[in-house]
């Protein structure tokens, strides 16, 4: 049993690590007499089809001026930005061979809290290919929110206990069969053995995307607010301890166009209810550019229902 046990973790590294690359970005600034003194980041990728696509990180690509990849068979080539989004810390870039080994994607909606995973990237830059570490699935679905966690507020990602370091990042996070489950995202600097990941189902919808139209227009609502607790109602006398407090409503937006108003407090969005930003962030991640969707605002204690058509939010 054991001796199956780590033949299954061995083929499924040797199976995987073929799919990952690591990346190198570099970007100014200017030095003394005009030269140089480029910052470099590294991280690490996933080949997404045969045709030269590689999916990461946002964070990993950043600013840069010049992205280098590394393949698993040594070759070092130009990469190309092809797309990114902040949002979902997504990233899609490309290099010019025909040749790759694409990795093997699971769906990630079957993943089980206790099942076995392994992160395999570049971490620190180090020579030598990649490394391994193994963990379990500690949480799925974990909601992040951004006074932490820098890459997108609401983010659900997956929690594990695999050691994830800087470099690992844009890395994929396997099952013992060798498929992608997720792309390793981000680590607790002030925790051990705490790791976070994007579902893979979620990453390879962002990248379609950006490999169709090089970003990702998402519904607008228009407004500008923070989450409502009982010590802002206090402060503001507002009847209501829940919900997004409107503190800006921009011009000719959707919401301003429906008459939602500076100091109303939105409670609901299509039937959904709003305990605070993030849930607002979640309901309009799910809803569709052009729906039509009623907004339950509480105005000075009147209830009011605000029939609002969603726009396409400005880049």
């Amino acid at each position: 049993m054991m001796a199956q046990l780590q033949e299954a973790y061995i083929q499924a590294v040797e199976k995987a690590a073929a799919s990952v690359v690591n990346i190198g970005s570099a970007v100014g600034p200017w030095g003394p007499q005009g030269r140089r003194w480029p910052r470099r980041g590294v991280g690490s990728g996933v080949v997404y089809d045969a045709n030269g696509q590689i999916l990461t990180n946002s964070h990993v690509i950043g600013e840069a001026e010049r992205i280098l990849v590394t393949l698993a068979d040594g070759r070092s080539l130009e990469g190309r930005l092809v797309g990114d989004d902040d949002e979902t810390d997504v990233a899609v870039i490309k290099v010019e061979a025909t040749d790759l080994k694409a990795a093997d994607f699971a769906d990630s909606e079957k993943l089980r809290v206790g099942q076995p995973v392994l992160a395999i990237g570049n971490p620190l830059g180090l020579a030598g290919g990649p490394t391994v570490t193994s963990g379990v699935v500690s949480s799925l679905r974990r909601n992040l929110r951004r006074d932490w966690f820098p890459y997108g507020d609401g983010l659900k990602v997956i929690q594990t206990d695999a050691a994830v370091n800087p470099g690992n990042s844009g890395g994929p996070l396997v099952d013992l069969e060798g498929r992608v489950v997720a792309i390793t995202a981000a680590t607790m600097p002030w925790a051990e053995g705490i790791g976070f990941a994007i579902p893979i189902n979620d990453a390879r919808k962002i990248a379609d995307e950006l490999i169709a139209h090089g970003s990702i227009p998402r519904p607008w609502l228009g407004i500008a607010g923070y989450d409502l607790n009982r010590r802002v109602a206090y402060q503001y006398g507002l009847s209501t301890t829940r919900g997004v407090l409107v503190t800006e409503v921009k011009p000719e937006s959707p919401a301003a166009e429906a008459g939602i108003h500076v100091g109303d407090v939105l409670t609901s969005i299509g039937n959904k209810p709003l305990d605070d930003l993030g849930h607002l962030i979640e309901a309009l991640r799910e809803a569709k550019i052009g729906d039509g969707v009623v907004v339950e605002v509480d105005r000075q204690g009147r209830k009011v229902h605000a029939q609002v058509r969603l726009g396409t939010r400005p880049f």
